[in-house]
């Protein structure tokens, strides 16, 4: 019997098709193969007129969609199609949550199948899974399609709906929707949160002390019998000391002298407690906590870390990657203690096996924890994987290992050190046993090393010692604004307050990325001034919309009508239709809105105004001079934020405009004036005037942590030299520079067709005075690959010893090999990493040096030969096309005339309905 079975990847098909009987055909649908329209040009022209077809779905027939095929799907369609004729069984094995199972039932509606039809699902890619989901096939779950299917409508209904009147009172190509604008709203109170904060200072004092020649530090809490005042003390919107708290607050004088009081004090110990904790390990990853900890250990986006994960589903690594669940089979726990009791031992499992639960309502406890895929957990040395899938892995397989592993075991130490009337605190803690510790730290990729720092070591004391004071150190600190949102505290946000699903947080953070709402500054989302002012509109005349309880409680509803609970229908009416609903709430206020006042962001204590341009953010203040009040408008650069835009930055930014860039002095050589500016990409330096000889005169950034204020001439003048020329290498006679580049300063050994050798400069290194030793230093070090270590060798087998350079063993890919220079030869088969000699070694590399000469010299034989076959045809090729030139001339115009037209009238639409 022929079963025709659909997946959704190639990668998928080609992992699936190993694990299913004879006669099983696996084919790809490549995703969805129905959508709604994207653009009015996808509109077909029957139903084109009709006042519902931009939104792609009929309001007036009962919120019908209108589905199409993809112009890219259609042959994939046509495909499946063609696939289909001749088999007796069609099997349906797209992944198992609400979008795979849309994308069956579309599957189902678009191939009407003759032939028996099931609905097979799984959660992970082994022969296990597979062979065990074959005989247990379902139908469609309808309840679960028309879910997926209201979410689809409701999010389109609000981005495309809302969207236009973006477009018509903000900018072009704005977009709102039903999760993405309470996100955005999230991060704007953070925004202005830190433009509200008001710095406040206040000292204590460290003090190192010593106790049978161990030192130890403590801290200053209390004096007089009341407590110093800390940073949680001030009240943030005036950075003083919050009403109704007792606290002593010193300044650097006060700090200073208590100093001195106390250095010829006796100290004495009056109290010294010890209290035991046990840290459980945390529950195996769902969708959310994987990407907050790849965030935070990785540094990968919510995007990346979806798109990593689903590649490591897809080849059969892990399980599905979206799901709410915690839960883990009982396969899975066998599974984790078993690699605990061989990776650590027995006394580093738990005394019984971990069963978690899921708390939250809407998850799908159908569905596992993230976790390694089959019955037995591969470690990440033995996938085989590398860079960031391997990562991923890694964290995925110690995370699921470590929640089936014991308690630590801890003891916290608080030491009180009394001196005159002020009293010191020392604590410490010391791990009494690991536990899960040793496979999984939260936040920290080495264990190993996250123990060490867990643990603060004090010396033996007990009440009455009297420790001696080495030294005593007055410190100044200084109050910090709310931090803002990471991607890792963004999706946990959204989850705790309801909004939205983890597996749409991913699309929802790359959204508003896209569409400029955010800015990322390092590892944080900086809001931008449009959404300011796409967050002002929203809140002011449709408060529901970007309100979080409304928005959680709109969430529960879909909930309810994938497990029946709510009819889909009479909630979209209520939603969308009638007065009160969002297409009548738009109509009604859209003439409310004054478009000038919508593009005005209004910034607290700022004396100009900012308005969000076709272009960008700008700010328009009004100059008096003699002659009369004349409107000034400058652009805001990329880097400033809404919540340090300050009337000082506003001032430089007007100044600018109206009276020129600032001139710094002359070129000592050229005579030609230097000038400091201030751009969209941030502060840079300018050699010359702009003429229409010299449209682009040369022009450097500042190096990173280099204000505008701060550079004088001969800084100007040393980075307008860049490249600088530091000499020549000893053993190549090839130029090394040094200059600035788009990761920052570096240094380059310029080979010619050898090719360019860079290193990045040091934190101490200054490009404008680093020398050509310390570049050669540089040089020699190993090269790092961006966000990766150097690759250590498995082993060190000595230097070559025509040029001393050092020959290592490494791992790779396909094994061991052994690196000299630029050759890279993998070990004899059966030759073991610790058996090889630097004499083998050495005969190995000759041996595939010799070879990649002979594959070189056949290489460029070839090209010669190619070179000269295809010279010939040309010629000859040239003859015959000159006969039939003049007469094609006339029809390629008019092709191209038509593809013109046919371009502007495919005019997409920019809104977005995802969520």
């Amino acid at each position: 019997m022929a079963t025709l079975v659909i997946v959704e990847s190639p990668t998928k098909a080609k992992k699936i098709r190993n694990y299913l009987p004879k006669g099983y055909r696996v084919e790809a649908s490549m995703g969805h193969v129905r959508d709604l329209p994207k653009s009015a040009s996808e509109i077909p022209a029957s139903v084109k007129g009709e006042k519902w077809a931009q939104l792609g779905v009929n309001v007036e027939a009962d919120f019908e969609p209108l589905y199409l095929v993809p112009k890219d799907k259609k042959k994939v369609v046509k495909a499946l199609k063609d696939a289909l004729k001749g088999v007796d069984e069609l099997v349906l094995a797209t992944d198992e949550d609400r979008e795979g199972e849309s994308i069956s039932w579309h599957l189902l509606q678009l191939l009407k199948p003759k032939v028996p039809t099931k609905r097979m699902v799984f959660h992970e890619i082994t022969e296990e899974a597979i062979r065990e989901a074959l005989d247990s096939c379902r139908d469609i779950d309808d309840q679960l399609v028309r879910a997926q299917e209201t979410r689809r409508i409701l999010d389109r209904l609000v981005g495309y709906t809302l969207s236009p009147l973006l477009w018509k009172k903000i900018a072009w190509g704005l977009s709102a929707g039903r999760v993405q604008s309470v996100a955005v709203k999230l991060l704007v109170a953070r925004e202005r949160d830190r433009r509200a904060f008001k710095q406040g200072s206040y000292w204590d004092i460290k003090a190192t002390l010593e106790q049978a020649k161990s030192p130890f530090e403590a801290k200053l809490i209390s004096l007089g019998g009341t407590r110093i005042a800390t940073g949680s003390d001030f009240d943030e919107n005036t950075g003083q000391i919050a009403a109704g708290r007792n606290v002593v607050l010193l300044d650097e004088t006060q700090a200073q002298a208590l100093k001195q009081r106390l250095e010829t004090s006796v100290w004495t110990v009056s109290n010294l407690e010890e209290r035991t904790s046990t840290p459980k390990p945390a529950p195996p990853f769902t969708t959310s906590t994987l990407q907050q900890e790849a965030n935070r250990k990785l540094r990968l986006s919510a995007r990346d870390t979806m798109r990593t994960a689903q590649s490591l589903y897809e080849k059969g690594f892990i399980t599905y990657m979206r799901t709410d669940s915690v839960n883990l089979s009982q396969q899975a726990i066998t599974a984790a203690r078993d690699c605990v009791e061989q990776k650590y031992g027995k006394e580093y499992l738990s005394p019984k096996p971990r069963q978690y639960s899921t708390k939250s309502k809407g998850a799908q406890e159908a569905h596992e924890a993230i976790r390694p895929a089959g019955s037995t957990f591969r470690t990440p040395q033995e996938t085989g994987l590398k860079d960031r899938e391997r990562s991923l892995y890694d964290l995925i397989w110690k995370r699921t290992v470590a929640c089936q592993m014991a308690n630590a075991r801890q003891t916290h130490i608080t030491v009180s050190i009394e001196v005159d009337d002020a009293i010191f605190k020392a604590t410490g803690k010391r791990i009494d046993f690991p536990g899960f510790f040793r496979a999984y730290v939260e936040g920290s990729d080495d264990p190993n090393a996250a123990l060490e720092d867990r643990e603060v070591v004090l010396p033996p004391l007990k009440q009455g010692d009297t420790p001696t004071c080495t030294e005593l150190e007055p410190i100044g600190h200084e109050t910090k604004p709310p931090a803002r949102y990471t991607e890792a505290t963004l999706v946990k946000t959204l989850e705790k307050e309801g909004i939205g699903r983890p597996s749409t947080y991913a699309s929802v953070i790359g959204t508003i990325i896209d569409r400029g709402y955010v800015h990322p500054l390092n590892n944080s989302l900086m809001p931008t001034f449009t959404a300011f002012a796409v967050t002002e509109l929203l809140d002011k005349h449709f408060p529901d919309l970007v309100d979080v309880k409304f928005t959680a409680r709109m969430e529960r509803t879909l909930d309810e009508i994938s497990t029946g609970e709510a009819e889909w229908l009479p909630y979209l009416k209520g939603f969308y239709s009638g007065d009160s609903g969002l297409a009548g709430q738009v109509q009604a206020r859209e003439s409310q809105i004054d478009p000038a006042e919508a593009r005005t962001v209004d910034l607290d204590d700022l004396s100009a105004k900012v308005r969000i341009g076709k272009y960008g953010p700008y700010i328009e203040a009004v100059n008096n001079d003699e002659e009369g009040d004349e409107t000034v408008r400058a652009s805001i650069p990329l880097d400033v934020s809404p919540a340090d835009l300050s009337d000082a930055q506003v001032q430089v930014l007007l100044k600018q405009k109206t009276e020129g860039p600032e001139k710094i002095g002359l070129h000592p050589e050229t005579s030609e004036p230097i000038y400091a500016l201030i751009g969209p990409y941030g502060p840079y330096v300018r050699l010359g005037d702009k003429t229409e000889e010299n449209p682009k005169p040369k022009q450097v950034s500042l190096p990173k942590g280099v204000t505008r204020e701060s550079v004088d001439l001969e800084m100007a003048v040393g980075l307008l030299s860049l490249p600088r020329l530091l000499g020549v290498h000893p053993e190549t006679e090839a130029k090394i520079k040094a200059s600035l580049g788009r990761f920052g300063p570096y240094v380059v050994h310029d080979q010619g067709k050898e090719g360019k050798d860079y290193r990045s400069l040091k934190g101490d290194d200054d490009v404008l005075k680093i020398t050509l030793e310390r570049a050669l230093e540089l040089l020699a070090q190993p090269k790092r690959g961006r966000g990766r270590k150097a690759a250590k060798p498995l082993r060190e087998l000595g230097k070559h010893p025509d040029s001393e350079e050092l020959i290592n063993i490494y791992d790779g890919p396909y094994g061991p090999y052994i690196k000299y220079e630029k050759v890279n030869a993998s070990l004899p088969e059966g030759k073991k990493v610790e058996d090889v000699t630097l004499e083998e070694a050495l005969e190995i590399i000759a041996a595939k040096a010799a070879t990649k000469k002979k594959t070189t010299r056949r290489k460029t034989t070839t090209k010669k030969t190619t070179k000269k076959s295809t010279t010939k045809k040309a010629t000859t090729k040239k003859a015959s096309t000159a006969k039939k030139s003049s007469g094609t001339t006339a029809a390629t115009k008019k092709k191209s005339t038509t593809a013109k037209k046919s371009t502007s009238q495919r005019k997409k639409a920019a809104s977005s309905d995802a969520e």
